[in-house]
């Protein structure tokens, strides 16, 4: 891995991380008024995986979906606008934190309906296979979604059809705040679980970002290489809670020393100690990088609030698509 690469991987998580801090800054002020759901401690897993895909590509996404979108290429001023529900945002300021869409650079969605957005990404993989495009689609989804009955659908007719499928279950443990343990058997992974359905699948560690860069790198090649959908585990955390910018620590879901292990674990901070101490990257560096961030973070955030609100008779439009 060269150097660019290294700094283009850290600036990123930086930039997600600081976006999302902001977004929770502000949140209390009441003017965003959607549900938000944060990634906050999940960074590397959007981060190694996109830095991957291609323009052409597909992304799709759920409920934790600002990491994906801005990953993918997604417009910052107009994801602010649609938090902000203005006319410029990325869904015309109709949908919110939990509808980002940005087809500029193939960011087809997302959707709140747990495990729903997996057979739309199959489905919209399935019609480039049949007109004979080769793009791949990445699927962004929770362990909770693989409770569902159209992941195994959306898994068997990828592999029955050989479709270019990433599938990416961020494994953060909770399903709301049920854990895993009391919704799966202990002694079987997620990964295991796409292998029955005949994918290639691997669990790892979602923390360390090269980490995913490696493993998500050597997936999509065989994805691009012809030999069918592919699902990466990984395995990560949310500090925040389910849905909103507070800690939860008070509701007693999380065992105890489980929330201080995991933040220790914070893949911004290991990535920077990482940087840093084997000089691929100096203090002032990343001083600078962040100072940039920051202000790219300013002007979307006056965008989205200097922006108009949508019409009144734009209440009914794009309801449906034909």
């Amino acid at each position: 891995m060269n150097n660019e690469l290294r700094k283009d991987l850290f600036r990123s998580l930086l930039r997600v991380r600081a976006i999302e801090n902001r977004i929770i800054d502000k949140y209390g002020e009441n003017e965003m008024r959607c549900p938000t759901h944060f990634s906050i401690g999940q960074e590397a897993a959007a981060v190694g995986v996109c830095a991957h895909l291609r323009p052409e590509d597909y992304t799709i996404s759920a409920h934790r979906s600002h990491a994906h979108y801005l990953c993918k290429g997604g417009s910052l001023p107009k994801m602010m606008a649609e938090l902000y529900g203005k006319e410029t945002g990325c869904a015309g300021g109709k949908g919110g934190s939990m509808h980002l869409v940005d087809f500029s650079v193939n960011f087809i969605g997302c959707v709140p309906i747990v495990g729903s957005t997996i057979p739309i990404g199959v489905g919209a993989s399935f019609g480039r296979y049949i007109q004979d495009e080769s793009a791949l689609t990445a699927v962004f989804f929770g362990d909770g979604a693989t409770e569902t009955g159209v992941f195994h659908e959306s898994l068997n007719f990828a592999s029955v059809h050989k479709l270019p499928v990433v599938f990416v279950c961020e494994n953060n443990l909770y399903s709301v705040n049920t854990p895993l343990e009391m919704r799966q058997p202990q002694e079987r992974t997620i990964a295991q679980l796409a292998e029955t359905h005949g994918l290639k699948a691997v669990a790892e560690d979602g923390q360390e970002v090269e980490k995913v860069y490696a493993v998500a790198g050597e997936l999509i090649d065989h994805v691009r290489s012809g030999q069918g959908p592919v699902l990466l585990e990984l395995a990560t955390y949310r500090w925040l809670e389910h849905c909103g910018p507070r800690q939860d620590l008070h509701l007693d879901y999380r065992p105890e020393g489980e929330f201080d292990h995991w933040v220790s674990r914070c893949p911004v901070k290991l990535y920077q100690e990482k940087m840093l101490n084997e000089g691929h990257i100096t203090k002032e560096e990343i001083d600078a990088m962040q100072a940039e961030i920051d202000a790219e973070i300013d002007t979307a955030f006056d965008f989205a609030k200097n922006s108009p609100f949508p019409d009144r008779s734009q209440l009914m439009a794009n309801i449906y698509a034909s």
